[in-house]
């Protein structure tokens, strides 16, 4: 069971965190500065570094290495080759060891590509503060919720207190493709008691409760090229990938059908999406294109599997290849990226107990549930070590899209809602003198 803390400790705690906040908002604008999209986060991951120094751990560096997890059920195939960008870890041990039960606190660091740079307010890797909110790339998902957890750390020891249990953090890539490197650092580490992953909230404080699985798939159509004043002798290779992706708006309308909605995400418009993300190919506006490439996500519900998910995609694509509108294209089909199945979150697991009430005091508000359409690195945790999560954070708006954001103010009652949790969960001692 959790820790009682005196409240002379707790207040003290939450004074501590208060004293932190312009440190807090600081440290988030040096990390929104790293520009970490995938291949980039080195210089994310040594920012991490030296913020576990600078709280009294030793960081270390864990490899992701294809080779040792491809044959674990949580491994996603790659889309780029891993050196240069090796997670980072760091642990703190009791100097007593006072019996309070441990905790991982993980987060990642890779984000997405800004898109249309020129369309953002402010450049997306220049943080700016506009109106009580930070804006930039990664600002809310999730840089704030990495911020958050080191500065709750932080807080005890100024306070004059350390957890009396393990605390491990864990700084890592590929969470908006692979989830590898989640995955590598939970199977190099020991196993934990319970996970907090402070990933953000659609613009309010949320606690995620389910989460949809997702897969990768890519097509590439090869045609016959041909001068546009005789196209009708060519194969468009660009018209025979836009059919194969139209193949899959009748699966999406199956796949939301309220017979095959788990009751976890029951009263949510359109849980299982399939976006076409990216689309490339052709060689010249006058020539039939000889080749294009489309990259697809597709979501997967409750009680279905990545598996049986990639399987139907190769049916619809064979299916399509067959079509007359393919006759005589070539059709390649992959799988790169997220092969990951949907988890449910334990919502009353002790730790997950414990941060509602911890929020309720720290913030006077509420974690509002979220069975989110997206993924985490949290079904790593549940799934394959059986290990509780809670999983919340910040109100963060326009994630993935312009003008992304994290409300500060909601940040600060994390960063107090983490703090208040990790006391009790592993119970404090007297800081140690570094």
């Amino acid at each position: 069971m959790p820790n009682a803390i005196d409240p002379g400790a707790r207040r003290a705690i939450l004074d501590a965190v208060d004293s932190l906040r312009e440190e807090a908002v600081e440290a988030l604008a040096r990390l929104v500065r790293c520009p970490s999209t995938l291949g980039n986060e080195a210089s994310a991951l040594d920012e991490m570094a030296r913020v576990y120094e600078s709280l009294g751990l030793s960081p270390r560096r864990v490899p992701t290495m294809p080779e040792q997890l491809a044959g674990h059920p949580g491994f996603s195939p790659p889309l780029i080759p891993y050196e240069g960008r090796d997670n980072v870890v760091a642990t703190h041990r009791p100097d007593r060891g006072g019996g309070g039960r441990s905790l991982t606190l993980q987060g990642h660091l890779d984000v997405v590509p800004e898109g249309a740079a020129d369309m953002w307010a402010t450049p997306p890797f220049e943080p700016s503060v506009r109106d009580g909110r930070m804006y930039g790339r990664g600002a809310g998902d999730m840089k704030a919720g990495d911020v958050s957890y080191c500065m709750a750390f932080k807080a005890l020891r100024l306070a004059g207190l350390q957890p009396a249990a393990e605390v491990q953090m864990h700084s890592v890539v590929e969470e908006e493709c692979t989830g590898n490197g989640a995955l590598a650092c939970m199977l190099a580490m020991p196993k934990t008691d319970a996970v907090i992953i402070p990933e953000p909230g659609p613009g309010m404080d949320a606690l995620y409760t389910a989460e949809v699985g997702v897969v990768w798939a890519w097509v590439t159509v090869s045609g016959r090229p041909a001068h546009v004043r005789d196209m009708q002798s060519g194969i468009n290779a660009i018209e025979a990938a836009s059919t194969i992706a139209a193949a899959f708006k009748d699966y999406e309308r199956a796949m939301n059908d309220g017979e095959r909605i788990h009751p976890a995400f029951r009263g949510l418009n359109h849980p299982v999406n399939v976006n076409l993300g990216t689309i490339e190919g052709g060689e010249w506006n006058s020539s039939v294109p000889t080749r294009a490439r489309i990259g697809m996500r597709v979501g997967v519900m409750l009680g279905y599997t990545a598996a049986e998910t990639k399987a139907d995609i190769e049916r619809l694509v064979a299916e399509a290849a067959r079509g007359e509108r393919l006759r005589g294209a070539q059709v390649k089909l992959e799988f790169k990226g997220f092969m990951a199945d949907p988890c449910a979150f334990d919502t009353e697991a002790d730790i997950v107990r414990l941060a509602r009430r911890a929020h309720a005091e720290a913030t006077g508000g509420t974690l509002r549930d979220y069975p989110a359409t997206g993924l985490t690195d949290g079904r790593h945790f549940v799934l394959h070590q059986n290990t509780p999560v809670a999983c919340f954070g910040p109100d963060a708006q326009e994630i993935h899209g312009i003008d992304e954001s994290v409300g500060l103010d909601s940040m600060h009652g994390i960063t107090r809602t983490i703090a208040l949790t990790m006391a009790e969960w592993c119970g404090v001692e007297p800081a140690a003198r570094r």
